[in-house]
């Protein structure tokens, strides 16, 4: 692991702010390159971008702190060392797609094609999100023989980042294949939640850093199952 990626003098640069800022600029750049599929400006879509990822940092930020307080407790400046890793999908999610409805609102863009036009980007952040993890050493799996060695655990470990790396950026490809063949507006964005719900769900049985909380199952995979649920409410709208 390589939470550190180098020093310079009172400046630490951290390997999970380097990703996360990797995936910003990526994402941005590739979603405005599609904008203009959707009658969508460059302009707009950078904006869209700023406010989503920027909310979307900041709603993953508050879920893990509520999830991880104990911890954060102890020393509340902890709170804002965002670069040290430690934001929940969950809340990222929830913070991003708010942004996203209320700018679709205040732009007066329809919103079913916004989300389509996103969704794709928003499973490749991700992607790139969890190599910061994985270099971070957060997020870590369960003990098995043949995964890497985590010093902070002591112990060979699932690569459980990287498993999610692979699966969302497998979830990429399948949402921008589905973007260049008819479809109805919205149903890419439903596609990313089943597909993202389902990935993080199957994904949660080999992570070791969480606790069970009832019937076998950590609470988030009862988010997971939430949000595939949500899926399907979203997608009975938008047949209507």
């Amino acid at each position: 692991m390589h939470p550190i990626l180098f020093t310079i003098g009172p400046i630490t640069i951290y390997s999970y702010g380097v990703m996360l800022a990797v995936a910003v600029l990526v994402c941005t750049y590739l979603l405005s390159l599609d904008a203009k599929r959707y009658g969508i400006s460059q302009d707009i879509a950078y904006d869209l971008v700023f406010w989503c990822m920027l909310w979307g940092i900041i709603g993953a930020r508050i879920f893990y702190v509520i999830i991880e307080w104990p911890y954060f407790s102890s020393d509340l400046l902890e709170i804002l060392m965002v670069q040290k890793g430690g934001l929940a999908w969950q809340g990222g999610f929830l913070g991003g797609a708010l942004a996203g409805v209320l700018f679709a609102r205040r732009k007066k863009l329809a919103l079913r094609p916004l989300l389509d036009l996103s969704a794709p980007y928003i499973a490749l952040g991700q992607s790139i999100g969890r190599i910061g993890c994985f270099f971070n050493g957060c997020c870590y799996g369960k003990p098995v023989a043949w995964g890497p060695y985590y010093p902070t655990q002591g112990a060979h470990l699932y690569p459980t980042q990287l498993f999610e790396t692979a699966g969302l950026f497998i979830i990429f490809l399948i949402l921008k294949n589905a973007q260049g063949k008819p479809h109805k507006p919205g149903f890419i964005f439903v596609d990313y939640l089943w597909l993202a719900a389902i990935e993080r769900f199957v994904v949660e049985f080999y992570r070791a850093d969480h606790d069970i909380v009832w019937f076998g199952l950590s609470l988030a995979q009862y988010v997971a199952l939430s949000v595939f649920v949500a899926g399907l409410i979203l997608m009975k709208a938008f047949k209507k």
